[in-house]
């Protein structure tokens, strides 16, 4: 593969990694990640907070880009099959968010100065993501396995970092606006609302791809 060939892989890597952040099944996760930040000890500078989640995000990725390795094509052969159950998943919880009895958020550590909670977020948010866009997961494994090692690695590592960096910027922006995130607060019931919708909306566009586009049923 020439370096132009090369450069145009990495652009691809990094423009999934940050399609993935942006994925409908772990998007309405933030509001909950916002809210755990603004508990943490204020001595802890944001930056830290940031890097340990996108650690987490980064560590996870690669664990899971292993995995993809060592199983190969069979791996390849059986994630399409989960993109239904997917979908289907995120139907069934929008409307719980919806109907009030529940609510997108992840069990952390009671002490937010601690950061082993940023890292468990940023790792269940990568995996989230990740799995709401199988597709594009596939798609950069696949161009990564037919580099060298070398070259597939900083693939691979491209698209984690594209995954993870933007956890640090949330985090930042919201430090840079606490006093405005805590007023946010008071509109809690209808952010839920809108991750109940927006969950609901990304359940049948993941069916409609798994069913219609991909044939996987």
């Amino acid at each position: 593969m020439t370096s132009a060939a090369f450069l145009g892989t990495l652009g691809f890597a990094a423009g999934a990694g940050i399609a993935t952040f942006f994925a409908p099944c772990a998007f309405p996760l933030l509001p909950g990640y916002v809210g755990y930040y603004l508990k943490r000890n204020s001595e802890q500078p944001a930056l830290v907070s940031g890097a340990a989640a996108a650690a987490g995000a980064i560590v996870t990725l690669g664990g899971v880009a292993a995995l993809a390795f060592a199983l190969g094509t069979r791996l390849t052969s059986i994630l399409p099959l989960f993109e239904p159950l997917i979908g289907a998943a995120l139907v069934v919880f929008g409307v719980a968010v919806l109907a009030g009895k529940t609510a997108p958020t992840i069990p952390l550590p009671e002490r937010p100065e601690s950061l082993l909670g940023f890292g468990i977020f940023g790792a269940v948010y990568a995996v989230a993501a990740a799995g709401c866009v199988v597709p594009v997961f596939l798609g950069v494994i696949a161009q990564a396995s037919a580099l060298s090692t070398g070259r597939g690695l900083a693939v691979l590592g491209t698209y984690a970092g594209a995954v993870a960096l933007p956890l640090v910027g949330v985090t930042l922006l919201t430090d840079a606006g606490v006093t405005e995130w805590r007023n946010v607060g008071r509109y809690s019931g209808r952010l839920k609302q809108a991750a109940g919708i927006l969950l609901i909306v990304a359940g049948v566009g993941q069916l409609y791809l798994s069913i219609v586009v991909l044939d996987v049923l």
